[in-house]
């Protein structure tokens, strides 16, 4: 965990949300930095007892808000509905404006996510310039996003829950 994340923390160690429900969704690509994202990701949300309904993997990050969108579609108003998804994915800069494009395109899908299906959508996706960089943020001085991303999905399902409380008084 970066050492500018104290609020996260805090938060994490007043963590009440037991047995979430997530679906993950993550890349082919880059698929060595996507595979420690995963396991960070894992180890944290295995500490807090979540339940992981599915893990799907699609080739690239561009591809990323389809599958959300389908797994939600296929799973919502089922017993295996999940409370959260976790997008994992890692876009590198190269020499040509793809970098830009990709990126712009897997932000505003994940946004519309957030905005159209009533549950979070985690965006844990690295946009780097290099690959040196991507390790910075996979256990070094950045902390690690994956353990960051499944905190973040456990937070958003613990307001959720606390938002569906309210609703009902």
């Amino acid at each position: 965990m970066s050492q500018h994340n104290t609020g996260m923390l805090n938060a994490i160690e007043q963590l009440q949300a037991k047995n979430g429900k997530i679906v993950v969704v993550s890349t082919l690509w880059n698929d060595e930095m996507i595979n420690e994202m995963y396991n960070g990701c894992m180890q944290f949300l295995s500490a807090h007892e979540a339940q992981i309904i599915e893990h799907i993997k699609v080739p690239g990050a561009f591809e990323i808000p389809y599958m959300c969108k389908q797994i939600w579609n296929k799973l919502k108003n089922t017993p295996h509905q999940p409370e959260a998804i976790i997008a994992l994915g890692a876009v590198i800069r190269g020499g040509t404006p793809h970098f830009d494009y990709v990126c712009q395109a897997v932000t505003d899908g994940i946004v519309q996510l957030n905005l159209s299906i009533c549950i979070p959508t985690i965006f844990g996706i690295l946009t780097i310039d290099n690959e040196a960089q991507a390790w910075e943020r996979l256990g070094g001085i950045h902390g690690h996003k994956g353990t960051e991303a499944g905190m973040t999905a456990l937070l958003m399902i613990e307001q959720n829950r606390k938002m569906a409380q309210i609703k009902n008084l």
